[in-house]
């Protein structure tokens, strides 16, 4: 018997192997980051590591001085630099004489270098991923002055939070113009004041402290904000009620009786209020003509029509709005794709700043492993996977450089008050320090896949 048939993997399988493919990348750059200036100061490097090695190791290959090897726990990864207390936690090295390849025998800019180097290498690769795709894709955007009837509030609930209504035109974000539509709910999470124009008129309106958390509550409205799009048939199913109606794909809706009725939220309003009735509809033909059709709603205020068929070419095509697409030269990329690292790692430290505020509520929506997964598309897509992986390196840069004993940002504090005061805090005091990290990781590991594990059994 022979199959012909190909099977498909699953959402979760592609989203489950780009992650593993984007961490493994970017450990692996950020432990080389540690390593090349380590060896170009001739420091021993003992081991270096894709995941962690507890216990025994998947596969592991001694090549000169270092053990090459790649762990069975997908934590994170390791370089371990001899002479350095480390998450290794080797005590009966520490407590020999100081060796010449010894990190703690090297002058203390050069330790300061081999730390800084893997936050470094991340930062770095955030910026030529965005520069290889400016480059390679462009830039597509939405500009916000282009959207000439305002937005499309689509969580009614959310946006009366945030003090938006459809046909609003967002103008600015804490005194800053608002240029793009693909910025905005970026925008609205770090910011603390909106400027919109309602009827001709702009009003200031302060962004609740716990919006973020009103996001998090249901992630799925987390994009309540849309384009308004016109309201046009796309087919007249068979069981409908009004398939007799005189409807015909490519009716574009005008007016419900007499009243304006173009959009998608127009007409769904006015459905609501005229459930089980009635209504009187002015709509355009293909060929631009018009025709008054009697229709009923029904019970549910629905038509029982197949709504769509507007691509965004038909939208910028009849004025609904803009797509612009700004092409870049290799040269052109560069300034680019810095802007664009320099930015996305701004707006970051903006939320993270938010998540330390507890009456922001944005903690609860730190993630762990789960929710970094959950971050690559369902489908297998390039430029998607590479913005995310850029992304992801940019929190790791960042998150490395907090000064938090067990990262590489508490060894780059320590260095700097060495470097200050003229004097070396004492082994054992390292020692306390990085067990102290060590918990303080655990403790934020726990809660971050807590989050998730809650998320998954009760949202």
């Amino acid at each position: 018997m022979r199959f012909n048939k190909r099977r498909r993997m699953t959402p979760i399988v592609i989203k489950t192997i780009q992650f593993f493919l984007s961490l493994s990348l970017l450990i692996v750059l950020h432990e080389l980051g540690h390593f090349i200036p380590a060896k170009l100061f001739k420091t021993r490097v003992e081991k270096f590591y894709l995941f962690f090695d507890v216990k025994f190791s998947l596969f592991k290959k001694k090549i000169g001085e270092t053990v090459y090897g790649i762990g069975w726990l997908p934590l994170g990864g390791y370089v371990k630099i001899s002479g350095m207390i480390d998450e290794s936690m080797d005590k009966e090295q520490m407590q020999q004489e100081p060796k010449p390849w010894e990190f703690r025998s090297k002058p203390a800019w050069q330790r300061l270098i081999i730390m800084l180097g893997g936050v470094t290498v991340n930062f770095i690769l955030a910026v030529v991923i965005y520069i290889g795709m400016a480059y390679s894709y462009g830039d597509q955007y939405i500009p916000m002055d282009s959207l000439k009837d305002g937005v499309w509030v689509i969580e009614k609930k959310i946006g009366d939070e945030v003090g938006i209504q459809t046909g609003d035109k967002i103008i600015a974000v804490d005194g800053e113009e608002l240029k793009t539509f693909n910025s905005v709910f970026v925008e609205l999470i770090n910011g603390n004041n909106i400027t919109i124009e309602r009827d001709g008129q702009r009003i200031e309106k302060e962004i609740p402290i716990d919006f973020i958390s009103t996001l998090i509550e249901d992630e799925d409205k987390i994009r309540f904000l849309s384009f308004r799009v016109p309201f046009q048939v796309n087919k007249i199913p068979k069981a409908s009620h009004n398939k007799t109606a005189g409807f015909q794909s490519k009716d574009k809706f005008l007016t419900i009786n007499g009243s304006e009725a173009v959009y998608r939220d127009q007409v769904m309003d006015m459905l609501e209020k005229n459930k089980d009735k009635d209504i009187n509809i002015v709509v355009e033909r293909a060929d631009g003509t018009r025709s008054n059709i009697v229709a009923h709603v029904d019970e549910e205020g629905k038509l029982g029509l197949e709504i769509g068929g507007y691509t965004m070419d038909d939208l910028q095509e009849e004025g609904y709005l803009e797509v612009e697409t700004e092409k870049y030269t290799f040269l052109e990329a560069i300034p680019a794709g810095i802007d664009k690292g320099v930015s996305t790692l701004s707006s970051y430290v903006k939320q993270l700043k938010k998540i330390f505020n507890p009456e922001t509520g944005a903690y609860k929506g730190v993630g762990g492993f789960a929710a970094i997964g959950g971050m690559f598309p369902d489908t297998w897509n390039w430029p998607a996977f590479w913005a995310t992986t850029a992304f992801i390196s940019i929190i790791l840069a960042f998150m490395n450089i907090l000064p938090i004993p067990a990262l590489d940002g508490g060894h780059v504090m320590f260095l700097l008050y060495e470097m200050v005061t003229g004097r070396k805090p004492s082994d054992r005091f390292l020692e306390y320090a990085q067990m102290v990290g060590f918990f303080l990781l655990i403790a934020l590991l726990l809660f971050a896949n807590g989050n998730d594990l809650y998320k998954w059994l009760f949202k």
